[in-house]
């Protein structure tokens, strides 16, 4: 009987871990006003986005690493370095979130997001670069 009562207590917790474990992230997303001060800090930046949308307009001193693609965390290896801090964005943030998973699974140690990609920089007035400006300097 006591089995029984102790198997009844038991049930929630094995049945919702492995729902409390997949909600478990190490995703840490920062606002646009908090992506500004860490790349005036310097961060590595990696813009993950299309050519199209990169030609349209980046945020200065980002890499182009263009998602999805199968050689993800190869590509950006080359772009930035894995060691150090990287903050991550797309167009609205879906995608970056998407890589930047990616790129944690795949050994970079320090990976950070940026909330609401271009669209949010945008429009609170951030400037964005075209590839012709930064060619002019």
């Amino acid at each position: 009987m006591r089995l029984f009562f102790h198997t009844l207590l038991l049930m929630p917790s094995l049945v919702l871990s492995p729902v409390m474990a997949a909600e478990k992230t190490d995703a840490v997303v920062l606002k646009t006003e908090q992506a500004a001060k860490e790349i005036a800090s310097g961060i590595q930046l990696l813009d993950v986005r299309t050519p199209e949308e990169w030609n349209e307009g980046h945020i200065r001193g980002a890499k182009l690493v263009t998602y999805p693609a199968d050689d993800l965390a190869a590509k950006a290896a080359k772009a930035v370095d894995p060691q150090k801090p990287v903050l991550v964005y797309c167009r609205s943030g879906a995608r970056s979130a998407k890589a930047a998973k990616l790129l944690r699974d795949a050994g970079f140690k320090d990976v950070r997001e940026m909330a609401g990609g271009t669209l949010a920089w945008e429009k609170e007035g951030r400037p964005l670069v075209k590839p012709e400006a930064t060619k002019a300097r």
